[in-house]
């Protein structure tokens, strides 16, 4: 990271000088976008300046974690999407059932799609995909469901699609196992 120019410090000082009291009332700047979520952590995006700005988007769920709801917009703007679900852990080795996939994350425009489950290895069940996330306009994609063990297990039910507007369809459920199929 360099230094900044003169005009760069100029311009730092106008938008303090703008949102500053309204960070200090109201906790939202007048001014300006939303930061985005942390990936990996479920935090949710945060929100635009009142007047104009963009929410920020969510951030992806961690491991069997939901997504981060996306940050509202201001009065000019639109809200972040909401952050993808976290994605479910395998199974152990010789036996076990998959982790279900998070839930989506909520948006106002489109929810985060829901997470993706674990596989089970040898022998046991797939975990179900997450759920979509929830949006007034467009909706998340599910998450699929984990695959059954190469052995014996049914496969992961595929998550249910998400909430809102126009679309949300449903995630493909797993495969079953090799030699016993039961998905």
């Amino acid at each position: 990271m360099g230094t900044l120019s003169p005009l760069g410090v100029i311009e730092q000082g106008v938008w303090g000088a703008v949102n500053g009291p309204a960070v200090a009332l109201w906790g939202r700047p007048l001014i300006g976008d939303g930061a985005d979520g942390a990936a990996g952590t479920g935090q949710a995006g945060g929100a635009g300046g009142l007047l104009w700005g963009n929410g920020g988007n969510g951030g992806s769920g961690g491991v069997g974690q939901n997504g981060g709801a996306g940050g509202a917009g201001g009065l000019s703007g639109g809200s972040g999407a909401g952050g993808a679900g976290g994605v479910g852990g395998n199974g152990g080795w010789l036996w076990g059932a998959g982790g279900d996939g998070g839930a989506g994350g909520v948006g106002a425009v489109s929810g985060g799609v829901g997470g993706g489950a674990g596989r089970a290895w040898l022998w046991g069940a797939g975990g179900a995909g997450g759920a979509g996330g929830q949006g007034m306009g467009l909706d998340g994609g599910a998450g699929g469901g984990g695959q059954g063990g190469l052995v014996y297990g049914g496969g992961g039910a595929g998550g249910a699609g998400g909430v809102g507007g126009e679309v949300g369809g449903g995630g493909v459920g797993g495969t079953g196992g090799l030699v016993v199929r039961r998905g």
